[in-house]
């Protein structure tokens, strides 16, 4: 646990309290802060994988991170199962704004002299900063050992729950109505990587995912968990209707299919998680 937090840490505080902060302030115009932190994520990215660093512990970070090789169709596989899970994603989002009031989540601002094209290039970064360094810690150092000793459904609870408070800032006063969102998004990644032992794939839709939902609270001011302006009426108020059910059932729908389909990703594709 502590050696996944460790990785978190060390993979995007230079990005987050140094790099990206400066940029804002020191020549703004130019996206320069991509260029050493994409310079330094190469270098992190080896020495967890354990090809830079200690011999002695070389071995240990590589199957830490369980960054293993796919084959085409395995990576095609995965790719359309991971976003049949961000379908569930979506349409859980649209039963939990009939459930709980849905947090807002701090706008996206730049500094008036910077061009969009820099400050889209600085999102393009920022996910994929989020994207290595949080599947890296989350997905493999941190899950990784819990599934060994305890199972996938402990694992991906225990992880999606330390992604979750991660993500605090994001909606400071709705930290506990948000968790379940969290370790949903937690059994998407959780369970690709599970089926596929492998955190390529999830690193991916990843950075994809963030660049999207970045992207959309730049341009809307909404996080991807609001769907429009306008809260929607909770059933507690107006009484379970037609929407409501048919969420209820996409949702089940949408979990089955990604169920199954990472089912079928481990079973015919990759190896189990060594013991």
């Amino acid at each position: 646990m502590l050696r996944g937090v460790a990785v978190l840490f060390a993979g995007n505080l230079l990005w987050g309290l140094l790099l990206a902060p400066l940029n804002l302030k020191v020549l703004p115009l130019v996206p320069w802060a991509a260029v050493p932190m994409a310079a330094y994520l190469w270098l992190y990215w080896r020495y967890i994988g354990g090809r830079l660093g200690p011999a002695a512990t070389a071995e240990r970070r590589r199957e830490s991170l369980r960054a293993n090789p796919l084959a085409p169709e395995v990576w095609a596989l995965a790719i359309v199962s991971g976003l049949t899970g961000f379908g569930a994603l979506l349409v859980l989002t649209a039963v939990m704004a009939r459930l709980i009031p849905m947090p807002a989540s701090a706008p996206i601002v730049f500094p008036a002299p910077m061009p969009q094209a820099t400050a889209a290039v600085l999102l393009i970064m920022a996910s994929v900063v989020a994207g290595i360094t949080e599947e890296a810690a989350f997905r493999g150092y941190m899950q990784g050992p819990v599934e060994r000793r305890y199972g996938l459904a402990t694992a991906i609870a225990v992880n999606g729950a330390a992604f979750g408070l991660l993500h605090f800032p994001n909606h400071p006063g709705a930290v506990v109505q948000m968790l379940p969102y969290y370790i949903a998004v937690a059994a998407v990644y959780g369970g690709l990587t599970w089926a596929t032992n492998s955190i390529l794939p999830a690193i991916v839709l990843h950075v994809g995912g963030d660049i999207w939902s970045l992207g959309r609270l730049w341009i809307t001011g909404r996080p991807e968990w609001q769907r429009s302006g306008e809260a929607l009426p909770l059933v507690w108020d107006s009484g379970v209707d037609r929407s409501f059910m048919t969420s209820i059932a996409g949702l089940v729908l949408f979990a089955s299919a990604t169920t199954m389909l990472y089912v079928y990703l481990r079973r015919f594709h990759t190896p189990p998680l060594k013991r």
